[in-house]
């Protein structure tokens, strides 16, 4: 995501400042970046809202043979494993090199950058912050040396190159975290409502972002970040191991069950902030849902997952009745609320 900074939609809409996001769960593997630039000419950002940058590091067709074959089928694994996790299909071709979309003039969503040159495609461009989402095990996979390029763009002086760990904002998106939480800073910073920053983003990048896990963290924060224990089971059948992913690690974690023989179950409690949360077992390396917990009717390609709801049990609140209002249909917020919002951010580590 590239940032231009203080190009506002509306009166209400807020400065970046201090610009981090609250982490409604640890990061999923995903292929994007985030990063925030400062204007140029409007008669330069007209010419580049559509473009998107040619491949910075070398794409398959400019390796040997062998080479690019790998690099394919490396791509082709971890979409199939990244596919089989989420319960949705996710393509990623990173031998194809960076590529990104300007969505505002002043935010641009991409794929992580690759080598230390691509950091010399951005600053051409205009872009003053690199916000990077990527976890280490999925940079490692392919071969990308962080510590690299964060060390160049450093060396450079008028670019800075942050990562997060971040909640999960996208569900199957595993990807699109970074067009999700795109669409948050639109929705929280820039005076959007949900759904215009939704088709605002759809319309110049081709991407999945899960609405409703932006609203729960918009809730999360606005209701005071209230947890509840929940307890899941998997009904002992002498497996070896049992494991989760997804829930409020992200689908590129797994957390450990442990074995209680007296009752017959893998049992994991966790405290759980109010939400809607999808998960899957891996059970002896296998990946299953629980037909015993709740589970997702099948989606468009015919994947399921399992979901728990937690929710506090006093519904008549007006906190129960916030959160109702933040997680309907298509919210917006105050001008108070995106202030609160901004201090509790800033004041975070």
């Amino acid at each position: 995501m590239n940032c231009r900074h203080c190009l506002t939609r509306s009166s209400s809409a807020l400065p970046l400042q201090g610009f981090s996001f609250y982490q409604r769960r640890p990061s999923s593997p995903s292929p994007f970046s985030l990063n925030m630039a400062g204007a140029k000419n409007s008669s330069d950002l007209r010419l580049r809202v559509a473009v998107k940058a040619v491949p910075s590091s070398p794409s398959s067709a400019e390796m040997s043979g062998a080479d690019a074959e790998e690099e394919e089928e490396k791509s082709e694994i971890y979409s199939h494993n990244m596919t089989e996790a989420m319960g949705a299909v996710l393509t990623y071709r990173h031998e194809l090199g960076m590529n990104y979309n300007f969505i505002r003039p002043d935010l641009i969503v991409g794929s992580c950058l690759q080598t230390p040159e691509d950091v010399d495609k951005l600053r051409k461009i205009g872009v003053k912050t690199i916000f990077c989402l990527q976890q280490d095990p999925d940079l490692e996979y392919f071969g990308v040396d962080i510590s690299a390029i964060r060390d160049y763009a450093k060396a450079c002086g008028d670019i800075q190159h942050l990562r997060a760990r971040i909640r999960d904002f996208d569900g199957f998106d595993g990807l699109g975290r970074a067009p999700s939480v795109a669409m948050a800073y639109m929705f929280w910073f820039q005076g959007y409502k949900l759904s215009d920053a939704r088709d605002l983003l759809l319309s110049k990048r081709s991407c999945f972002p899960n609405l409703d896990a932006i609203k729960s963290a918009t809730a999360d924060i606005l209701t005071g970040l209230r947890k509840k224990l929940v307890t899941l089971k998997w009904k002992d059948d002498k497996c070896c191991t049992v494991e989760i992913s997804g829930l409020d690690i992200g689908w590129g974690q797994r957390i450990p069950l442990e074995l209680d023989e007296e009752q017959g179950f893998w049992i994991l409690k966790r405290e759980l902030l109010e939400g809607r949360y999808e998960y899957k077992y891996i059970v002896d390396g296998e990946w299953t849902i629980n037909k015993h917990e709740l589970f997702t009717t099948p989606n468009k390609d015919d994947h399921v997952n399992n979901y728990v709801q937690v929710l506090n049990g006093d519904t008549d609140s007006a906190n129960a009745a916030l959160r109702k209002s933040l997680t309907g249909d298509d919210p917006d917020l105050t001008r108070e609320e995106r202030l609160k919002i901004s201090r509790f951010l800033e004041a975070l580590p």
